[in-house]
């Protein structure tokens, strides 16, 4: 009986190890399977992101396709080890240019600069609102000094640069040297040109040498890229005076950055709008003398509309974008910002052109004439824009007059039908690539703004954007270039609302380039403005048009006051 006992016993272990072993093959089994396969991609995966793009493959499609994705995806995880930094351009260049378009490229004479009568002011702070046409002429007969302007200028920084929030980093040391060396070359004759002198300030994802440049956002608050950008060398090598780098919204989206929101100075409870945020609040406020920002899809006309000052979005290609912050290889400009049509042509005329780094640059002439006879241009407007119920109707129609008024005959226009918006996915696209590292390393929780509207959502959602859609876009865009250079063959500049229609979506992905002129004011005080636009690289004839109007209204000659604010 004992010797049996014992045998039971012996053989119940045996089978309890047995179950206990098998248990734990089936669950380390299950636990394989799901760790190596069911991380890997499967048949069901293909029919979920279906979904996401409308498309519905059988079964044996499916199936077919495993071998082929699993093979991407290896690929796709051994390209991501390559480090690729913001400022490298992908191999597919933008070209604005339609199949059968001529370009004028004859450099004509330029016409002998007016001259202005220009006293220095009984107050000396006056001279912040002067426009830089104004200033240059007092700086070349020597009636005022750069570092005199200079130091105007960084104390009305110092002052109102906290309020309106729209300082990044002030330069200073820099600025005063740069101001001593150009009174040294003007008192010994050699004077170089209009920008001679004259203090700026630029958006800060341009870069500069030696001062950090932030592109407004947490992640890169202390980024250094020791080099400067094409444009900065470019206004350094006309003796412009660099005093700031000012404000724009994190990664140029609105007028939010990471120490807080630029202010329009016509209304500080108000923001400046973005996301050349503080390039606009800067100039309005009589901070700088003429400022730099850059657009992607409205953020020159958007801030300056706001802050009624003058912008302009050059065509795409005609500005280096070399040493700025990439969000959008196909749709980003750089443009001057400042009081008046005429000053965006004297800072126009100093950056624009080839510099050999940036490839998508034209070489092509600006042949800028302030006394081009109106007659000579055909103007144009968008005829059912006009016509269409919104709200600062009544400032835009008055533009409308006071053109005819100049002997203008304007010509109905209408824009091609397709909505900008439907091909928004190129730009999310290109400025989800451009911060892919950002997003895969999870430091997009770092930027101030988190709604489903703002740049970490949307770079996310944009990884789901097939290859083939972003193709099929920008082949729908080359339709709707065709179509707007086939409408713009019997004009060379027509008006627009700036805001509401299609306009500003249409010209920023066909590259057309605009000027944007204040028109008033809205009910609440603050600015608003018209818009005029022109063929490509028409910048001379549009900017002529826009300072006509300018000088027949003086809208730009006001300025807010900020000791009210």
């Amino acid at each position: 009986m004992g010797s049996i006992g014992k045998k039971k016993g012996f053989s119940t272990v045996w089978t309890c190890l047995f179950i206990f072993f098998l248990f734990l093959l089936i669950i380390g089994g299950a636990f394989a399977l799901y760790y190596f396969k069911g991380r890997g991609i499967t048949s069901k995966d293909i029919s979920a992101a279906g979904k996401l793009y409308g498309l519905n493959f059988t079964s044996k499609e499916r199936k077919m396709m495993l071998g082929s994705l699993r093979r991407n995806l290896s690929r796709i995880e051994r390209m991501r080890k390559v480090p690729l930094q913001n400022h490298v351009p992908p191999a597919l260049i933008f070209n604005p240019v339609v199949t059968g378009m001529t370009l004028k490229k004859e450099l004509k004479p330029r016409p002998a600069t007016q001259s202005l009568d220009v006293q220095v002011p009984s107050n000396f702070e006056d001279l912040a609102f002067y426009s830089l046409t104004e200033l240059s002429h007092l700086m070349k007969s020597r009636r005022i000094t750069s570092t005199q302007l200079t130091k105007l200028y960084l104390s009305r920084l110092k002052k109102y640069g906290p309020r309106l929030e729209c300082v990044v980093t002030l330069t200073e040391d820099l600025a005063l040297k740069q101001a001593r060396h150009a009174d040294e070359e003007i008192a010994a004759g050699h004077y170089r040109g209009p920008l001679h002198g004259i203090p700026w300030g630029v958006k800060d994802l341009l870069s500069t040498k030696g001062i950090k440049t932030t592109w407004g956002a947490m992640p890169y608050k202390d980024q250094l890229i020791d080099e400067d950008a094409t444009v900065v060398k470019r206004l350094e090598e006309a003796g412009a005076v660099l005093v700031a780098k000012l404000t724009l919204g994190a990664l140029a989206m609105g007028d939010v950055w990471f120490g807080g929101k630029t202010k329009n100075p016509w209304n500080t409870a108000q923001g400046s709008s973005g996301s050349s945020a503080g390039p606009a609040a800067a100039t309005a406020a009589g901070l700088v003398g003429f400022s730099i920002g850059t657009e992607t899809m409205g953020s020159i006309v958007s801030p300056s509309t706001r802050c009624g000052v003058t912008g302009l979005r050059p065509t795409y290609g005609r500005v280096s974008r070399y040493g700025a912050m990439a969000l959008s290889w196909s749709l980003d400009k750089i443009g001057p910002i400042c009081r008046s049509v005429e000053d965006c042509a004297l800072v126009f005329n100093t950056i624009h052109g080839p510099d050999g780094k940036d490839l998508s640059l034209v070489d092509l002439p600006f042949n800028w004439d302030p006394t081009f006879e109106l007659k000579d241009i055909r103007v144009g407007y968008l005829k059912k824009a006009f016509e269409r119920k919104y709200r600062n109707k009544k400032n835009d129609q008055a533009v409308l007059n006071i053109l005819r008024s100049l002997g203008v005959e304007l010509i109905p226009l209408d824009l091609p039908e397709l909505s900008a918006r439907s091909l928004s996915i190129i730009l999310n696209a290109e400025a989800a690539a451009a911060f892919d590292e950002l997003t895969r390393s999870g430091k997009d929780d770092l930027l101030v703004r988190q709604t489903r509207g703002a740049w970490p959502n949307i770079f996310r959602q944009a990884r789901f954007i097939p290859a083939v859609e972003y193709i099929q876009a920008n082949r729908i865009r080359t339709l709707v270039m065709q179509e707007m250079a086939q409408k713009m063959k019997e004009i060379d500049v027509y008006i627009a609302p700036t805001y509401g229609g299609n306009n500003l979506g249409i010209t920023n992905l066909t590259g057309h380039p605009a000027v944007i002129v204040p028109n008033g004011f809205g009910e609440k005080g603050s600015p608003t403005s018209i818009t005029f636009n022109g063929n490509l690289y028409e910048e001379a004839k549009t900017l002529r048009v826009a300072k006509a109007f300018q000088e027949a209204t003086g809208f730009h000659l006001k300025h807010p006051n900020l000791e009210k604010k």
